[in-house]
């Protein structure tokens, strides 16, 4: 019998009959159906889609859009799987066995009237070349008789199904034989070869690159057997999901030396987007983690062997992940082994594979040479996220990609809550998601890719892994925790794991589950899911001082046709004090306006009001002007952390903004530099990293999401001119405090710890060197960050340095030189270091920064369009420097789109999701950068050949 408690399982012979077709090690063919004897043989004849392959690569279709109201589901679905890869030297052969079932779902996409009523197959065939296909044993089978080949498509009729069936409810057996070349494979969507390392990216749609398959989430299947053949010497580790059966050597080809194999087997039913294959050189690192059942799971990191020492934080990370989810929702990981791969080229962060997580190298591997504190905490923070999956994600998933926040927002959440508490660091977390929200998520809100959580409609789905579904889905959830408790959101998460364990649902489904398990009505609260744009909170208020009454009165505005229910916490202080007089509440504004009475109270009273940011919104004051002296008493006195530095960021944005504008601005300024004075110094705040984040100004692109009309250079200008004030005035307090820090950490010994408060004092110290450089001495700063650069004994340090050294001009011109040397060369052929090298420069504060920019990506050696990483680092990193990309002149744009031209041919889903939404904001900047950043939209529209990915994102920017 199959046990799945150990990690090595074996099968019963008459079981293994029938899901395979030969003997893993070469014995001759079963006689159930005809397969390819040997792997390394050319194939016989044309393929058979060859013919549909030339007509859509010479005529490709027309970009369909998918709508969310066209759901259906399949009429015919696979319930089990075998596959079968033999991996040559650019050629890869898939065998694949599907045991096909009638669906019994009221409603299904095919019908009798067309010719769809079948089992429907997603396949590419300009990468998937079809060779073999058979129903039952029956390998006779006539094309548009039997079955029809469409674009993307391949259907195989019902009545064919019907005829090899013993009778109406059976299950049907399809095969196919297909071959595709992962050598070729730039898009890094299906199977691909990553240097010498063969790997898959299957979400969204890439399984159909590696095989013909129902390709779609709400078809789970169980892969009962995976078998991947390769050659031993090159390939010895192969991997894939669930158990390892089986693996060995096997007689090579007539060409070829010896192969292995290794037969892979996962009991749990899964959708093809969570398949995963991996096979390569590789090195790892391997540890136990027993669950709280008593389970004891192997863990193993796989990288290149010159990697596999800096594995260990993230086997550390991911123990600490597992311990977290079963203490906070009951949750234990149901196999004996978990595999992780680190992979250099990847187009996202990592994938949650069952029991095979693949990971971006730039989300798995540290070491404090290489990497940075923020690398540190994004590495714990990913490999807590895919770890969660397991269960949001995995064993429960989405029904169809609509549904994507289900799985995504949701996850989110869970490793927010997971980095907060672990590290003791929850208000600090709280800041760095917010600053994305209001940074970046609310942009995108605002623009023309502007959609719900749960979106309605899309043509390359690809382009909706946004920080709208991601991130905004996140506080989706986390407002039910705070409507809810967290007791509460505990007793929906577990009625949701019990109504719905195995299978694909919607947002619907998850909803139903927290209001069941709270006899709670969130009806109106599912309107978030279907509401794009950003909602505006207004808020005024009114003191009875001899009823002691506090009347509070919030209004709501969003997209939405009725008012959402918007939970707003809130606590009030007495203003003299700073006393807190009315601890946090959470209101529930269910209205377009509604007044909350705070009865029995005296003194100045002052509100703290979105406390913990209850919710995704803009809270702005309903007479159009915010209190300043109200911001300086909240910034100096709240006790609420986040709110105390929400405070100080406003106060510093209406002081950088009126310099912008030019309006008079000396005591705005005035109460800048005082809570500036206080933060430094008090005494009160034992958490470095919170006061670290209060004295940083708010980013030029927060700053943008303040103004109608986005003027790049003056926003930087202002906040350099409020930064280099606050510089001079406090330069002796600041070098103070700089050298007292730097004195501590001497006085550590040099250890390397990346608990909150070693992380929070080189987050001050690095804060304090940023505003020391930027008091107009260039000379003076250049020594100071070239000392701390060259004393620095970690990435955390050294990157602080460089960043500030890479803009240096005048008599800071030749040491801003030697750091780019230096770097480079320290960096010695590391790849993540690489990437932080060029991006540094491309965010370089320089007049010519361009120029630079240009140069390295036109002639730099190290650098290339097929790395995402590298291409990230580079040309989006640039793309986000505001003030150089903007250049008046257009140039930045023009190159941009150069970059695009080039890069959609090479990889579309980076040209389209990581750069090309630099310029579909045009509609934000004046008339003279619209009409030029427009200009290469209609450049890259017209562009013969551009890739759905690309052509929805400049569709829709040029709306």
């Amino acid at each position: 019998e199959r046990s799945y408690n150990i990690c090595k399982v074996t099968l019963k012979p008459e079981t293994m009959a029938n899901i395979t077709d030969a003997d893993p090690k070469g014995s001759p063919p079963s006689k159930k159906a005809k397969t390819l004897a040997r792997a390394d043989e050319p194939a016989a004849g044309k393929a058979l889609n060859a013919t549909l392959a030339a007509s859509t690569k010479t005529n490709p279709p027309k970009p369909q859009e998918v709508l969310r109201v066209d759901y259906k589901p399949l009429m015919y679905t696979v319930a089990k799987v075998s596959l079968d890869f033999k991996l040559f030297e650019r050629r890869t052969v898939v065998e694949s066995i599907l045991t096909v079932e009638k669906n019994d779902a009221e409603k299904t996409s095919g019908n009798d009237k067309n010719d769809e009523d079948g089992l429907i197959l997603d396949g590419d065939e300009t990468v998937v070349s079809l060779l073999k296909l058979s129903v039952d044993g029956c390998d006779d089978l006539a094309p548009d008789a039997d079955y029809i080949l469409k674009p993307g498509k391949l259907i195989i009729k019902a009545e064919t199904l019907r005829r090899g069936a013993s009778n109406s409810n059976s299950a049907m057996i399809v095969r196919s034989t297909v071959e595709i070349v992962p050598e070729d494979n730039t898009q890094l969507s299906g199977l691909y070869k990553d240097g010498a390392m063969y790997c898959s990216q299957c979400e969204a749609e890439g399984f159909r690159r590696i095989s013909y398959y129902p390709d779609r989430p709400d078809n789970m299947a169980t892969f009962e057997k995976v078998r991947i053949e390769a050659d031993a010497n090159d390939f010895p580790v192969l991997l894939s999901n669930g158990n390892l059966v089986e693996e060995g050597e096997c007689e090579g080809g007539s060409t070829t030396g010896k192969r292995k194999f290794a037969i892979w087997s996962d009991p749990f039913p899964k959708p093809s987007y969570l398949f995963a294959l991996v096979a390569g050189d590789l090195g790892h690192l391997e540890d136990n983690f027993t669950t709280m059942s008593g389970r004891k799971v192997l863990l193993r990191f796989y990288s290149e062997h010159k990697n596999v020492s800096k594995l260990q934080y993230a086997l550390e990370s991911l123990k600490r992940a597992m311990k977290w989810d079963e203490d906070t929702f009951g949750l234990e990981y149901d196999l004996d082994l978990f595999n992780v791969v680190a992979v250099e080229s990847f187009n996202m962060g990592a994938m949650e594979n069952k029991s095979l997580n693949v990971f971006n190298t730039s989300c798995v591997l540290a070491d404090p040479v290489t990497s940075s504190d923020a690398n540190y905490i994004n590495v714990e923070r990913i490999i807590g996220h895919e770890y969660f999956h397991n269960w949001t994600g995995n064993r429960v998933t989405c029904r169809d990609w609509f549904q994507l926040t289900l799985k995504e927002g949701l996850t989110v959440f869970r490793d927010q809550q997971f980095s907060g508490q672990v590290n003791n660091c929850e208000a600090v977390n709280r800041i760095e998601k917010v600053l994305y929200i209001r940074g970046h998520q609310f942009k995108e809100d605002d623009g023309p890719m502007s959609h719900p959580i749960r979106p309605d409609a899309y043509i390359a789905m690809d382009n909706f892994y946004t920080g709208t579904v991601y991130r905004k889905g996140a506080e989706v959830i986390r407002m039910y925790d705070t409507i809810l408790g967290s007791q509460g959101f505990r007793k929906g998460m577990d009625l949701y794991f019990k109504r719905h364990d195995g299978c694909a649902v919607t947002c619907d489904d998850f909803l139903a589950a927290m209001a069941d398990a709270n006899d709670v009505d969130l009806s109106q609260f599912s309107r978030w899911y279907s509401t794009s744009g950003t909602p505006v909170v207004t808020y005024s208020s009114t003191f009875d001082e001899e009823k002691g009454l506090y009347q509070l009165t919030l209004s709501q505005s969003s997209r939405s046709e009725k008012p959402l229910l918007i939970p707003i916490a809130i606590g009030l202080l007495d203003k003299e004090t700073g006393d807190e007089v009315v601890p946090t509440k959470v209101l529930q504004l269910k209205e377009c306006t509604e007044t909350f009475d705070f009865p029995g109270l005296e003194g100045h009273i002052i509100a703290s009001i979105l406390r913990n940011f209850s919710a995704p919104v803009k809270l702005v004051p309903a007479s159009g002007t915010v209190d300043e002296n109200d911001l300086a008493v909240l910034a100096s006195r709240d006790t609420d952390g986040f709110n105390r530095w929400d405070s100080a960021q406003k106060l510093y944005e209406a002081a950088i903004l009126k310099v912008m504008s030019k309006e008079p601005c000396e005591d705005t300024l005035n109460r800048v530099l005082e809570t500036f004075g206080q933060t430094l110094k008090d005494k009160g705040i034992s958490d470095d990293s919170i006061r670290a984040f209060t004295l940083i100004l708010p980013s030029e692109a927060t700053l943008a999401e303040s103004v109608k009309v986005v003027d790049p250079l003056a926003i930087r200008s202002a906040r350099k001119h409020v930064k280099k004030a606050i510089a001079s005035k406090f330069k002796d307090e600041l070098l103070d405090a700089y050298d007292k820090l730097t004195a501590k950490i001497e006085a550590g010994g040099g250890t390397f710890k990346v608990d909150g408060v070693s992380v929070g004092c080189r987050r001050l110290r690095n804060v304090f060197l940023g505003y020391l450089c930027s008091s107009g001495e260039q000379k003076e700063a250049a020594a100071l960050a070239t000392k701390h650069f060259n004393l620095a004994t970690g990435m955390t340090d050294k990157l602080a340095a460089f960043n500030l050294l890479v803009s240096m001009s005048g008599e800071g011109e030749s040491d801003r030189e030697n750091a780019i040397e230096t770097f480079y060369k320290d960096a010695n052929g590391d790849s993540l270091v690489l990437n932080k090298w060029f991006a540094c420069q491309a965010d370089a504060d320089l007049p010519d920064v361009l120029d630079r920019v240009v140069k390295l990506y036109s002639s730099h050696p190290d650098f290339t369009l097929k790395n995402p990483n590298r291409c990230r680092a580079l040309v989006l990193t640039f793309a986000m420097n505001a003030a150089a990309f903007h250049d008046e002149e257009g140039k930045g744009y023009k190159f941009l789109g150069d970059v695009l031209a080039k890069l959609d041919k090479v990889n579309s889903k980076v040209a389209a999701r990581t750069t090309a939404s630099c310029l579909i904001g045009w509609k934000r900047y004046n008339e003279k950068r619209a009409s030029l950043m427009k200009a290469q939209l209609e450049r890259l529209k017209d562009m013969p050949g551009i890739s759905n990915d690309l052509l929805e994102i400049v569709t829709k920017g040029l709306k």
